[in-house]
């Protein structure tokens, strides 16, 4: 294992990819230092450039943006009160209280130790979970991994929130478009309606930057935004060992919390640093002071946001279950380089895998250097006005779409999910789901088709095999789950309006 990861490093520190990476962990704090713009967005507006790079190039880039992102989204919450990205909106209540003390630059130091040894906690537990994991998941076979898209599929309603009939109607959606091209194992096409062009299938990474990005782009440019400009005063960034002494039981706690978190399919680094900063508030002493500018109450959310990150890659490598929306969209680059996640990653490319654990640990060093020493220069990006960064973000789509095959059909797809996602943004539809089920769903009809034709038409394959029933089962509660916990809502819901009239 630690021969590997050497050579995991010796790839990452080549110039070029070192240069890559930094690149990408760069731009991955620039865009989630702007409110509006998410990790998600970023690593779904990037991928296309994979397509050209070298697999290991690629994903290292990829993991150096969602590692900045997901750190970046602290400096607009800290600063002017706006989370760059979901996974910062527990930062804001602290850390914006402690920038209007004078004490921005304290907060935003703190911000970028916690961040990255929740990072570094969580590439560790990656670099040697993940692998064990694998070995265990090498006994898989097709109704193992039909199982185990199903258990992917049975988050949609966790990553629903509170919409869970949208949710699934947007996963209806995602298996729709799946369908799409000509059938996996008989060659006939389906719903291609004579058009040549959809006899590959509907691409998935149009879909991707359409969903996300284009119908981020449609939702800015409803109405004139003008340009707001903040004047920041960053002095004393660095944190000294007394801040970080008082804080390090809570950045170990948070940095448990996230990686624990974000292996859990459907959590993400929102949900982490909730959960994260309401333990530190619950066992600090000083609790009855969060939310008053408390250097805990930056150091538990962030510890825990960047902690998911590694955390969200484990059942991704391992499984082929992404744990977030954003190692939804690396499940698309890695099949983008005819890679297929699942212990067979790991038996037939090891030195890429242990690659991208030596990226994700180089990504969070970047990102501690730069939150230190460059904050300045990343905190003047949130004055850029909407009307210069849109067209700016809609040119980025038409190119990344376009490059994957040189097809104009791509730009028109790219298009109709463009206004597809505006539309269910605005009605409160999930996104995430179509995504979730756009991947998922081929692989489950393929599994389930395969495993069939093992066992000869007989359905009993999934029942006599041991960890196929367990997933299986494991699925059944998770959706039971879910139907009992919205039953439950509506009946509150019902009686606190029955209470209100």
């Amino acid at each position: 294992m630690f021969e590997l990861l050497l050579q995991g490093f010796a790839t990452v520190l080549q110039p070029q990819v070192l240069g890559i990476l930094i690149a990408g962990t760069v731009g991955g704090i620039i865009i989630g230092a702007l409110p509006g713009l998410t990790a998600t967005m970023g690593v779904a507006l990037l991928t296309p450039l994979t397509f050209t790079m070298p697999p290991a190039t690629g994903l290292v880039m990829l993991c150096g943006i969602y590692c900045g992102a997901i750190y970046g989204g602290s400096i607009a919450a800290i600063l002017i009160r706006t989370p760059g990205t979901p996974a910062a909106a527990a930062t804001v209540i602290d850390g914006y209280a402690l920038a209007q003390k004078g004490q921005a630059g304290k907060a935003l130091g703190i911000s970028a130790f916690a961040s990255f040894f929740g990072g570094i906690v969580s590439a560790s537990a990656l670099t040697f979970i993940a692998p064990q994991l694998a070995k265990l998941a090498l006994s898989f076979s097709s109704p193992e991994y039909f199982a185990m898209a199903m258990l992917g599929l049975s988050i949609v309603s966790a990553i629903s929130g509170d919409q869970v009939t949208k949710g699934l109607i947007s996963a209806c959606i995602g298996l729709l478009v799946g369908m799409v091209g000509m059938d996996m194992l008989n060659g006939v096409p389906r719903f291609t309606f004579g058009q040549v062009d959809m006899l590959n299938g509907i691409s998935f990474i149009p879909v991707l930057i359409g969903l996300f990005a284009v119908a981020e782009a449609f939702r800015t440019t409803e109405g004139l935004m003008k340009r707001q400009v903040h004047d920041f005063s960053l002095s004393g960034v660095l944190p000294t060992m007394a801040d970080i002494k008082r804080c390090f039981k809570t950045m170990v706690k948070g940095s448990v919390i996230g990686t624990t978190i974000g292996i859990i399919p459907a959590t993400g680094g929102d949900i982490a640093a909730f959960i994260s900063y309401g333990e530190a508030k619950r066992s600090s002493p000083n609790g009855d002071k969060f939310g008053t500018g408390e250097l805990e109450g930056i150091a538990a959310p962030e510890s825990a946001n960047n902690g998911a990150t590694g955390g969200a890659l484990i059942p991704l490598l391992t499984l082929g279950i992404p744990g977030d929306a954003v190692t939804a969209i690396f499940l698309g680059a890695l099949m983008l380089q005819g890679l297929r996640p699942g212990p067979l990653l790991f038996k037939d490319n090891a030195d890429l895998v242990y690659s991208i654990f030596a990226g994700m640990f180089i990504a969070n060093i970047v990102f501690l250097l730069c939150g230190l020493f460059a904050i300045k220069y990343f905190a003047k990006v949130i004055n850029i006005p909407k009307p210069i960064l849109t067209p700016i973000i809609f040119i980025l789509c038409v190119v990344g779409a376009y490059s994957i095959n040189n097809s104009m059909f791509d730009l028109l797809i790219m298009m109709i999910f463009g206004v597809l996602g505006y539309l269910m943004q605005k009605y409160k539809f999930p996104v995430s789901p179509i995504v979730l089920a756009l991947i998922l769903g081929p692989m489950a009809e393929s599994e389930f088709r395969r495993s069939l034709m093992l066992s000869q038409g007989s359905y009993d394959i999934f029942i006599t095999r041991p960890i196929c029933l367990l997933l299986l089962s494991v699925t059944m509660i998770s959706v039971i789950g879910a139907y009992l916990k919205q039953k439950k809502r509506e009946k509150s819901e019902g009686k606190a309006l029955e209470t209100s009239r």
